[in-house]
């Protein structure tokens, strides 16, 4: 439980404010709120839940963008006359301060920030809201307009009770040391962000020049693109471009009325030029950039499930949930042949769908009742000739309980067996521009009778190239 143990008022370049400061029962570092006017009571107000950042904010770091983050957001909240700046003592994205200058180490080795996190044994980002939801409840805010381009954060606080009635964008702050943390930000960790080459710099180098300089490098846009030095981040583009959604919402709606023995299958997934989905197998790889994890979401929306395996799960820690668009929120359904879920999968701590849990009779007993002790619906059904779970049979149930539509997600096992079971109704590829030469999407289907996709559409989507089509299975 966080109280309020002091509070001062606190006159600043920017105009004055209190500081309140807030310990918990654990006795640590304390959290603080800086407030600005009266907010008790009040909807909608500006709000920032910044997490500390010594190297940043105090030192003047340029490995991130921390420091002129805190100091826009005081400048902003000072400029409406009221809000409030909840500093919660989460040095490093929660690993501590000591583990952030080994990450660090790891990054000048050639490792990116979430990679590095990953190989000192911890999280991507382990930062936790339910401190800054109780802050913000006690200071009586009633709704929040939240200063962030993190979908995380929004999400953080929402599942612990607190009112977001909009995001508004943070200026980026990019330079010639932070823009492989900039871009690891965006296209890992999927911040909404907009990082457009001009030149001059490759993704991880940390050399070249930058916005404000006469070189190239990486130039915060907007959404439309348009180069301006360090501009506002926008949301993402909107879905109104996105001219297959239509047209498979109609296909799937063609197929419920038609049909109830299986549900309506699309495979949708991304690929490097050479076939890759990730760099070597359990380990993941960011290939989509976010106008195509944009429209991901807006398929996740349309369909009444999502698929993966296991792998996919170990992997990437998915959360499989509708957040860049607006929408209904699909089920997630996990493949997992020999329940090896991990307990603290985001999947059944996130706050969404409980998810689904496919598995043989050959699974841990005592594995089911924890996955189902912490929320997931475990079914057992008939195993394949190799032992796994039959995907006819995952189906065949799925249509009994109601689905009509199941987006087919991956990893590499899944997309094969789809593939070579012809469960597929309609496939949307996205190309990402990279060779990678790890793991292919489709792997050896034991067989010459390889489909070819008809109906064919391609849409460009900045970098990346989809391709939507239907297998030909008459023509195998």
């Amino acid at each position: 439980m966080t109280q309020q143990v002091a509070r001062a008022r606190l006159p600043t370049a920017a105009g004055e404010f209190q500081l309140h400061l807030f310990a918990g029962a654990d006795g640590g570092k304390g959290h603080m709120a800086l407030v600005r006017g009266e907010v008790s009571g009040r909807s909608g107000l500006l709000v920032r839940v910044h997490s500390e950042c010594f190297t940043g904010e105090v030192l003047g770091s340029l490995r991130c963008d921390c420091g002129p983050q805190l100091a826009e957001a005081i400048r902003q909240i000072a400029a409406e006359g009221a809000g409030v700046i909840v500093y919660l003592r989460q040095e490093g994205r929660g690993i501590g301060l000591l583990d952030k200058l080994r990450a660090y180490n790891l990054q000048d080795a050639g490792h990116d920030t979430v990679d590095a996190n990953l190989l000192l044994g911890h999280g991507a980002d382990e930062r936790d809201y339910s401190a800054a939801a109780e802050i913000l409840t006690r200071l009586g805010l009633r709704s929040v307009r939240l200063l962030t381009n993190n979908p995380a954060k929004i999400e953080g606080l929402r599942r612990h009770g607190i009112a977001v009635s909009a995001r508004v964008p943070t200026l980026l702050h990019v330079n010639a040391e932070n823009a492989p943390y900039m871009l690891a930000k965006a296209h890992r960790m999927q911040h909404l962000l907009d990082l457009e080459p001009s030149g001059g710099v490759a993704p991880g180098s940390h050399s070249g020049s930058y916005p404000g300089s006469s070189g190239g490098g990486y130039l915060a846009t907007d959404s439309g693109g348009v180069a301006g030095g360090l501009v506002v981040a926008e949301a993402v583009p909107s879905l109104r471009s996105f001219d297959g959604l239509a047209a498979l919402r109609e296909r799937i709606a063609r197929h419920r009325a038609r049909s109830a023995s299986r549900p309506f299958v699309t495979l949708s997934y991304a690929q490097s030029v050479d076939g890759s989905i990730a760099a070597s197998p359990n380990r993941p790889l960011a290939l989509s950039g976010k106008a195509s994890l944009t429209l991901t979401h807006g398929l996740r929306a349309i369909h009444d499930a999502i698929l993966v395996g296991i792998g996919t799960v170990v992997a990437d820690n998915p959360r499989l949930t509708v957040r860049f668009v607006d929408g209904a929120q699909p089920r997630p359904v996990v493949v997992d042949s020999r329940l090896r879920t991990p307990l603290d999968a985001s999947l059944l701590s996130g706050g969404g769908v409980p998810p689904l849990i496919a598995t043989t009779d050959a699974a841990s007993v005592e594995n089911e009742r924890s996955l189902a002790a912490a929320g997931a619906e475990v079914v057992r059904l008939p195993a394949d000739r190799t032992g796994r779970v039959s995907l006819t049979a995952l189906l065949e149930h799925l249509a009994r309980s109601g689905v009509r539509s199941v987006m087919v997600e991956g990893g590499a096992g899944i997309i094969t067996s789809v593939v070579h079971e012809r469960l597929l109704d309609h496939l949307v590829l996205t190309v990402a521009p990279l060779l990678v030469g790890g793991l292919r999407g489709v792997l050896d289907l034991g067989t010459d009778a390889f489909p070819r996709l008809r109906n064919l559409e391609y849409q460009q989507l900045h970098e990346d190239l989809v391709v939507w089509g239907d297998p030909a299975w008459d023509a195998c």
